[in-house]
């Protein structure tokens, strides 16, 4: 703070050349207030991104670590595209998708196996090992006998595709760049080389061939090794862990200062020497206590496994110091537990008062070579040796007090708090395909197409969607996009019921697909304007009360029967039938690429798809098929003839205001009577106007072929025949 206001006033009254000396001033100010940071071990990094540079190390990693692989190996974009639309004036629509291959090297010793990946900072594979983009992935664990990839070796041939033996690393095939901005992403893989934790003991035997190491049992999660260098590493450890190395013959070995076990070699008498300018005795003991100026509050930053390895720091308990604290960089896997224990030990340690010795010997002995442990004589306590020097009076042993064990502090330690990609697994497909009547907007001839995937849980990331032709081809549809429709399942048929009046008597339970999912009861005002539309079957009804039951299922009541002209299906429920909430998640299908309806299917494929996903088209089409009449009766007269009145209804004119007729929307009137069964019917008239008379003679001649024969009615429309209207029994 001194040293921006001391900086911006100098430049203000002097110039550059002020603010110059204004920012000196500030920094010294600034390092005699707050104190400059003390900071030890190799540098964290912040996850870095995954390179592709010739000579970059390869890390060894130990336990669990997330790390940014480097790309070895990479094939040219592959560009696909598919065209939709096209049909009647619509506009031809090309849509460009990109896609790469690629090899990425992850750790230079062998692995278990990779967990979690991530692109970009959001996840590409989840806990469960799914892919949540299109494409393939395939680990090689680096073991000693591992195969060439087989894309590798399709790309470069045989004789030129290395195994990489040793090494562990992950290949994408075709994955798709759409989440990317067309690029491949940087990537980082949470990677398990080893099963559990691991020892630093481990790690220092595996990196120092040669070199003994003991006892070092401090477990960490996981370590890697980003440098080849022993000492890079030995100091990395050491600064969490001090060690002392010991000689023995050819043998060198490392182990820990601090909690050795193992019983201490008792000094000989020391040696007084006569070395003085005066030829006095020198004594052969020498010992003083340096009390330091120490910071108590240490700080160790490292990976945190609770935070997707994020870098976290964890201050030692006790007193807080104004400043900067003393900082340990651990480049290990910890949780916030085994950090504050790093933490909290460093600190203690810092704070012991320093004691040194000189101890001088007449003979050179391995048991007190530099390194080892030492009681002496007269002094208290565990002594460690640090030096020895040979001159021609003796050996003088330089010594340091070692006291025993290091504290450890036990509890528990908050790792923060971290906005964490989530990790939602990818689902299969639940699809619905249907054609609902015509609503009365645009044109006449508007087809009303569409379809509804769904999944049972919210890590489902949208399908591709095709129509399946009669002969088997597949034409691209476009995409759900990623909002899942609300589907679901009737658990029991649902009875009958007038479709004039509100249905108070009858209810229908649903199961839908996902627990996330659900539904919202509606006002009679909110009806009437058409909320809570959905597709039962082959019904459309809507609904103004729901109750939840629990476990995804719902049960709707007050029920508007047959909407949309479908009161033909209100007797054909059946148990298991779909249900299909009718809202802004339906995707709307181009009817000119469907195609006829009656056979063409929709297909859906996502992510979680093993196999295309396939529905056949509900209600295949509803939307140009006229309605059936209504009100229909049937009047025998006294004179023996038979008279059939019924009313018309048009597509798309469901509001019935004035009570006056609304003009049909097909070319012209006509309407099919028949009478006995529709497949194979006993006699048919075509009517120009819902109005048909028999004559006495007629009816006579009726009455003697098929007595208790029933009369119906269909309307004759552009696309077809509507379903029929019983209109009475011939009697």
């Amino acid at each position: 703070m001194a040293t921006l206001i001391l900086s911006t006033v100098g430049t203000v009254l002097g110039g550059p050349i002020g603010g110059a000396i204004g920012s000196l001033i500030g920094q010294q100010i600034d390092m005699a207030i707050i104190g400059s940071p003390t900071r030890k071990g190799p540098r964290l990094k912040e996850l870095s991104v995954q390179t592709s540079s010739y000579g970059a190390p390869i890390p060894r990693l130990y336990g669990r670590m997330r790390v940014a692989g480097s790309v070895i190996w990479a094939t040219e974009l592959r560009e696909s595209r598919e065209k939709s639309g096209g049909g009647k004036g619509k506009p031809k629509v090309v849509t460009y998708t990109y896609s790469a291959s690629f090899a990425v090297a992850l750790a230079s010793r062998p692995i278990r196996r990779v967990g979690r990946i991530w692109a970009d900072g959001n996840l590409l594979r989840g806990a469960a090992d799914d892919l949540k983009a299109g494409g393939e992935l395939r680990i090689h664990t680096g073991q000693g006998d591992q195969a060439c990839d087989p894309l590798i070796a399709a790309a470069e041939g045989p004789t030129r595709c290395p195994a990489f033996r040793g090494m562990a690393y992950a290949v994408f095939e075709n994955l798709a760049l759409a989440d990317f901005g067309n690029r491949i992403p940087s990537l980082t893989f949470e990677v398990f080389a080893d099963d559990g934790s691991v020892t630093l003991t481990q790690i220092l035997r595996d990196a120092i061939p040669g070199v003994a190491v003991s006892g070092t049992a401090d477990g960490v999660l996981g370590y890697s090794v980003e440098s080849g260098s022993m000492a890079a590493l030995v100091e990395a450890i050491g600064e969490a862990v001090p060690l002392a190395c010991t000689s023995q013959g050819q043998t060198l070995t490392l182990k820990p200062v601090l909690g050795d076990t193992q019983l201490p070699f008792v000094l000989p008498e020391a040696l007084a020497v006569s070395d003085g300018p005066d030829g006095a005795p020198r004594a052969g003991l020498s010992h003083r206590r340096e009390r330091k100026a120490v910071r108590l509050d240490a700080a160790v930053r490292y990976y945190d496994v609770d935070r997707d390895y994020q870098p976290g720091l964890q201050r030692a308990r006790g007193q807080s110091f104004a400043g900067q604290p003393s900082t340990l960089d651990f480049p290990a896997a910890l949780d916030a537990a085994g950090a504050r224990t790093y933490a909290d030990r460093t600190a203690h340690e810092a704070a012991r008062p320093r004691e040194i010795a000189s101890y001088r010997v007449g003979q050179a002995d391995l048991r007190s070579a530099p390194g080892r442990q030492v009681v002496v004589p007269g002094l208290a306590g565990r002594w460690l040796v640090e030096s020895w020097e040979f001159d021609g009076t003796g050996i003088e042993l330089g010594l340091g007090r070692h006291a025993g064990s290091s504290r450890t502090i036990t509890g528990a330690a908050d790792p923060g708090r971290a906005n964490l990609p989530s990790d939602r697994a990818a689902q299969p497909t639940r699809l619905a395909a249907f054609e609902l009547p015509w609503d009365g907007i645009g044109a006449s001839g508007a087809i009303s197409l569409f379809a509804a995937a769904s999944a049972a849980g919210s890590g489902w990331s949208g399908a591709a969607l095709f129509v399946v032709r009669p002969d088997g081809s597949l034409i691209p549809l476009g995409g759900t996009g990623r909002n899942r429709a609300t589907l679901g399942t009737a658990l029991a048929p649902l009875a009958p019921a007038a479709p004039l009046v509100l249905d108070w008597l009858n209810a229908v339970e649903i199961e839908l697909v996902a627990p996330d999912l659900a539904l919202a009861g509606a006002s009679l005002a909110q009806l009437a304007t058409g909320a809570n539309r959905a597709l039962l079957g082959r019904e459309l009804i809507q609904f103004a009360r729901v109750q939840s039951l629990g476990q995804s299922r719902w049960r709707l009541t007050g029920l508007l029967r047959g909407r949309g002209g479908t009161e033909w299906a209100i007797p054909g429920h059946g148990p298991g039938e779909s249900f299909v909430l009718l809202d802004d998640t339906l995707v709307p299908l181009d009817p000119a690429t469907v195609g006829d309806t009656a056979y063409a299917r929709i297909a859906a494929t996502g992510l979680a798809d093993a196999e295309p996903v396939i529905a056949a088209i509900a209600l295949p089409g509803a939307s140009l098929r006229p309605l059936s009449p209504v009100h229909g009766t049937l009047e025998a007269r006294n004179d023996g003839s038979l008279e059939l009145r019924w009313i018309r209804r048009a597509r798309g004119a469901w509001l019935w205001l004035d009570g006056v007729d609304t003009p049909l929307v097909e070319q012209a009137e006509s309407y099919l009577v028949t009478l006995g069964p529709a497949a194979a019917p006993i006699a048919q008239w075509i009517a120009a106007e819902p109005l048909l008379r028999i004559d006495a003679a007629s009816g006579a001649t009726l009455r003697t072929m098929a007595p208790g024969a029933l009369f119906a009615v269909a309307q004759r429309g552009d696309a077809g025949l509507s379903p029929a209207l019983l209109l009475g029994t011939l009697n």
